[in-house]
């Protein structure tokens, strides 16, 4: 059975002081959690600290990006050997990054490839726009992302896949439970295709966009998704960490 997934996507938030605060304000909750895999995502200037508050504890440590080389000069970036060593997790392809930075599908095929080339597994990232759901494209719009992210990719079940739909993320808009399911019923479909059935039953497939711990239940409860892709709760500790709890009691109903 796949285990349950529930990853906090910090995004440009928190200074490293107050970074390290937060963490301290769920640290022993979140570790107490059984049955559900947990990551926290921090700005980068916070992951060095945070790596070491996490030594020893059930919570895993995820980076928001990366660059697709190794090294060189490339002012700014981040590769994905500096992350190897502070990270297990790395999300790519966020909506925020291909709409506001104008990350194409090629460049994130190629930051798929260099993160499971270093040990990293990636969080991706696929979703719809507004214009695109209203004209009925959900499906062709994830199965081109999919498609196209994996190019040249052989199958593998080290990564992690977030159904997040551009137009709920940030916006108090959730889809429905029923949507999401549906949706993710489609990616995990799209996989079986480009892959194999047996991979993409195995891979963990969240649901991200407007989460809370008051709609939580409502996505957790269906059995093809698998977890969360959190981001402002997860700046509240308190509400991450009952969306974490909910996560690991209902799921462990469900199976």
């Amino acid at each position: 059975m796949r285990s349950p997934f529930v990853a906090g996507n910090w995004k440009m938030n928190t200074t490293a002081t107050e970074a390290e605060k937060l963490v301290l304000e769920m640290l022993d909750k979140l570790d107490r959690i059984k049955g559900a895999e947990k990551v926290l995502c921090p700005p980068f200037v916070s992951l060095v600290a945070i790596n070491m508050m996490l030594q020893g504890s059930s919570i895993k440590l995820g980076a928001q990006n990366m660059y697709f080389e190794t090294e060189g000069a490339y002012t700014g970036e981040i590769s994905p050997v500096m992350l190897s060593e502070l990270c297990e997790f790395v999300i790519l392809g966020h909506s925020e990054r291909r709409w506001y930075f104008g990350e194409t599908d090629e460049i994130v095929n190629k930051k798929v490839k260099a993160a499971l080339a270093n040990r990293l597994q990636p969080i991706l990232c696929v979703g719809e726009r507004l214009a695109e759901k209203e004209a009925g494209k959900t499906e062709d719009v994830i199965n081109r992302q999919v498609t196209a992210d994996f190019k040249g990719i052989e199958p593998v079940s080290n990564l992690v896949i977030a159904y997040e739909p551009v137009w709920a993320i940030g916006t108090g808009k959730a889809a429905s439970g029923e949507q999401a399911a549906a949706t993710i019923q489609f990616i995990r479909d799209a996989l079986a295709k480009l892959w194999n059935k047996s991979i993409a039953q195995d891979l963990r497939i969240l649901y991200g966009g407007s989460v809370t711990s008051a709609n939580i239940a409502e996505f957790i409860a269906h059995p093809e998704i698998d977890g969360a892709l959190v981001g402002g709760a997860s700046l509240k500790s308190e509400d991450f960490v009952s969306i974490v709890e909910q996560t690991a009691e209902i799921k462990g109903r469900v199976k």
